[in-house]
Protein backbone atom coordinates (compact mmCIF):
# COMPACT_ATOMS: atom_id res chain seq x y z
CA UNK A 1 0.00 0.00 0.00
CA UNK A 2 1.34 3.43 -0.80
CA UNK A 3 1.72 6.40 1.52
CA UNK A 4 -1.21 8.22 -0.09
CA UNK A 5 -3.59 5.39 0.77
CA UNK A 6 -2.32 5.20 4.34
CA UNK A 7 -2.71 8.98 4.71
CA UNK A 8 -6.31 8.56 3.56
CA UNK A 9 -6.73 5.82 6.17
CA UNK A 10 -5.37 8.07 8.90
CA UNK A 11 -7.65 10.92 7.83
CA UNK A 12 -10.63 8.54 7.80
CA UNK A 13 -10.11 8.33 11.58
CA UNK A 14 -10.23 12.13 11.93
CA UNK A 15 -8.72 15.39 10.73
CA UNK A 16 -4.96 15.72 11.17
CA UNK A 17 -1.94 17.82 10.32
CA UNK A 18 1.02 16.43 8.42
CA UNK A 19 2.97 16.48 11.69
CA UNK A 20 0.28 14.44 13.46
CA UNK A 21 0.28 11.91 10.62
CA UNK A 22 4.07 11.66 10.80
CA UNK A 23 3.89 10.99 14.57
CA UNK A 24 1.63 7.98 13.88
CA UNK A 25 4.39 6.54 11.69
CA UNK A 26 7.11 7.50 14.17
CA UNK A 27 5.63 6.61 17.58
CA UNK A 28 2.11 5.44 16.87
CA UNK A 29 0.33 2.36 15.63
CA UNK A 30 2.03 2.34 12.22
CA UNK A 31 5.58 2.60 13.58
CA UNK A 32 6.01 -1.18 13.77
CA UNK A 33 5.01 -2.04 10.23
CA UNK A 34 5.21 0.98 7.93
CA UNK A 35 7.89 3.61 7.44
CA UNK A 36 7.01 7.08 6.18
CA UNK A 37 8.50 10.49 6.88
CA UNK A 38 7.97 14.08 5.82
CA UNK A 39 9.63 13.31 2.48
CA UNK A 40 6.78 10.98 1.54
CA UNK A 41 3.87 12.25 3.67
CA UNK A 42 3.75 15.87 2.44
CA UNK A 43 4.08 14.97 -1.26
CA UNK A 44 1.30 12.39 -0.74
CA UNK A 45 -0.93 14.97 0.96
CA UNK A 46 -0.30 17.47 -1.86
CA UNK A 47 -1.25 14.88 -4.49
CA UNK A 48 -4.36 13.96 -2.51
CA UNK A 49 -5.25 17.66 -2.27
CA UNK A 50 -4.75 18.16 -6.02
CA UNK A 51 -6.91 15.09 -6.74
CA UNK A 52 -9.72 16.32 -4.46
CA UNK A 53 -9.34 13.38 -2.09
CA UNK A 54 -8.58 15.64 0.87
CA UNK A 55 -9.24 19.24 1.79
CA UNK A 56 -6.98 21.53 3.76
CA UNK A 57 -7.84 24.37 6.10
CA UNK A 58 -5.45 26.72 7.86
CA UNK A 59 -5.77 26.82 11.62
CA UNK A 60 -4.31 29.91 13.26
CA UNK A 61 -1.89 29.47 16.15
CA UNK A 62 -0.78 32.18 18.53
CA UNK A 63 2.81 33.24 17.88
CA UNK A 64 3.37 30.56 15.24
CA UNK A 65 2.49 30.06 11.60
CA UNK A 66 -0.95 28.66 10.85
CA UNK A 67 -1.02 24.89 10.63
CA UNK A 68 -2.59 22.97 7.79
CA UNK A 69 -5.31 20.56 8.91
CA UNK A 70 -6.29 17.91 6.38
CA UNK A 71 -9.70 16.22 6.06
CA UNK A 72 -10.74 13.32 3.86
CA UNK A 73 -13.44 13.92 1.23
CA UNK A 74 -16.07 11.49 -0.07
CA UNK A 75 -13.80 10.86 -3.09
CA UNK A 76 -10.93 10.11 -0.72
CA UNK A 77 -13.11 7.65 1.22
CA UNK A 78 -13.97 5.85 -2.05
CA UNK A 79 -10.31 5.70 -3.08
CA UNK A 80 -9.35 4.39 0.36
CA UNK A 81 -11.92 1.60 0.05
CA UNK A 82 -10.63 0.77 -3.43
CA UNK A 83 -7.05 0.56 -2.09
CA UNK A 84 -8.17 -1.65 0.80
CA UNK A 85 -9.77 -4.05 -1.69
CA UNK A 86 -6.51 -4.54 -3.62
CA UNK A 87 -4.38 -7.58 -2.86
CA UNK A 88 -1.60 -6.63 -0.45
CA UNK A 89 2.00 -6.64 -1.62
CA UNK A 90 4.28 -9.25 -0.08
CA UNK A 91 5.93 -8.03 3.12
CA UNK A 92 9.63 -7.25 2.81
CA UNK A 93 12.00 -7.00 5.72
CA UNK A 94 15.14 -4.87 5.53
CA UNK A 95 17.40 -5.24 8.54
CA UNK A 96 20.98 -4.07 8.82
CA UNK A 97 21.27 -6.03 12.08
CA UNK A 98 20.21 -9.30 10.43
CA UNK A 99 22.72 -8.74 7.62
CA UNK A 100 25.42 -8.17 10.23
CA UNK A 101 24.35 -11.32 12.07
CA UNK A 102 24.37 -13.26 8.79
CA UNK A 103 28.04 -12.33 8.49
CA UNK A 104 28.60 -12.73 12.23
CA UNK A 105 31.58 -14.99 11.60
CA UNK A 106 33.41 -11.95 10.23
CA UNK A 107 32.81 -9.88 13.38
CA UNK A 108 34.95 -9.84 16.49
CA UNK A 109 33.38 -11.32 19.62
CA UNK A 110 32.77 -7.80 20.97
CA UNK A 111 31.18 -6.57 17.72
CA UNK A 112 29.00 -9.68 17.51
CA UNK A 113 27.84 -9.20 21.10
CA UNK A 114 27.16 -5.49 20.54
CA UNK A 115 25.05 -6.11 17.43
CA UNK A 116 23.18 -8.99 19.07
CA UNK A 117 22.38 -7.21 22.34
CA UNK A 118 21.36 -4.00 20.59
CA UNK A 119 18.98 -5.97 18.35
CA UNK A 120 17.57 -7.95 21.28
CA UNK A 121 17.15 -4.74 23.29
CA UNK A 122 15.36 -3.05 20.41
CA UNK A 123 12.88 -5.91 20.04
CA UNK A 124 12.39 -6.21 23.81
CA UNK A 125 11.63 -2.47 24.02
CA UNK A 126 9.05 -2.72 21.24
CA UNK A 127 7.50 -5.76 22.93
CA UNK A 128 7.31 -3.91 26.25
CA UNK A 129 5.62 -0.97 24.53
CA UNK A 130 3.08 -3.28 22.89
CA UNK A 131 2.31 -4.88 26.28
CA UNK A 132 1.71 -1.41 27.76
CA UNK A 133 -0.80 -0.36 25.09
CA UNK A 134 -4.44 -0.32 26.09
CA UNK A 135 -6.33 -1.57 23.05
CA UNK A 136 -9.60 -2.29 24.84
CA UNK A 137 -11.38 0.58 23.06
CA UNK A 138 -9.87 -0.09 19.65
CA UNK A 139 -11.72 -1.69 16.78
CA UNK A 140 -11.23 -5.37 15.99
CA UNK A 141 -8.76 -4.62 13.17
CA UNK A 142 -6.47 -2.64 15.45
CA UNK A 143 -6.77 -5.27 18.18
CA UNK A 144 -5.91 -7.98 15.65
CA UNK A 145 -2.82 -6.12 14.41
CA UNK A 146 -1.78 -5.47 18.02
CA UNK A 147 -2.11 -9.17 18.82
CA UNK A 148 -0.16 -10.07 15.70
CA UNK A 149 2.58 -7.64 16.70
CA UNK A 150 2.74 -9.18 20.17
CA UNK A 151 3.05 -12.67 18.69
CA UNK A 152 5.79 -11.63 16.24
CA UNK A 153 7.89 -9.71 18.77
CA UNK A 154 7.42 -12.36 21.49
CA UNK A 155 8.62 -15.00 19.03
CA UNK A 156 11.60 -12.86 17.97
CA UNK A 157 12.66 -12.06 21.54
CA UNK A 158 12.16 -15.69 22.55
CA UNK A 159 14.28 -16.95 19.66
CA UNK A 160 17.05 -14.44 20.32
CA UNK A 161 17.14 -15.29 24.03
CA UNK A 162 17.02 -19.04 23.42
CA UNK A 163 19.78 -18.97 20.81
CA UNK A 164 22.00 -16.22 22.25
CA UNK A 165 24.85 -18.54 23.23
CA UNK A 166 24.74 -20.28 19.87
CA UNK A 167 25.23 -16.98 18.03
CA UNK A 168 27.59 -15.30 20.47
CA UNK A 169 29.90 -18.30 20.67
CA UNK A 170 29.41 -19.14 16.98
CA UNK A 171 31.82 -21.38 15.17
CA UNK A 172 33.18 -20.56 11.73
CA UNK A 173 33.25 -24.16 10.46
CA UNK A 174 30.15 -23.94 8.29
CA UNK A 175 30.32 -20.24 7.46
CA UNK A 176 31.92 -20.64 4.05
CA UNK A 177 29.75 -21.35 1.05
CA UNK A 178 30.92 -23.57 -1.74
CA UNK A 179 32.25 -21.47 -4.60
CA UNK A 180 29.35 -19.56 -6.13
CA UNK A 181 30.96 -19.97 -9.55
CA UNK A 182 31.13 -23.75 -9.08
CA UNK A 183 27.49 -23.86 -7.98
CA UNK A 184 26.39 -21.90 -11.03
CA UNK A 185 28.08 -24.24 -13.50
CA UNK A 186 26.26 -27.38 -12.44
Amino acid sequence: MDTRSICLGVLSMGDATGYEIKKLFEDGPFSHFYDAGYGSIYPALNKLLDAGQVTCRHQEQEGRPAKKVYSITAAGERDLLDALHDDPATDRIRSDALVMMFFGHKLSDDQRARVFHKYLGHYAKILQGLHELDTSCDGFGRQFVHGFGLAVYEAAVGYLEEHADEFLEGSTDADRLPSLAARGSS
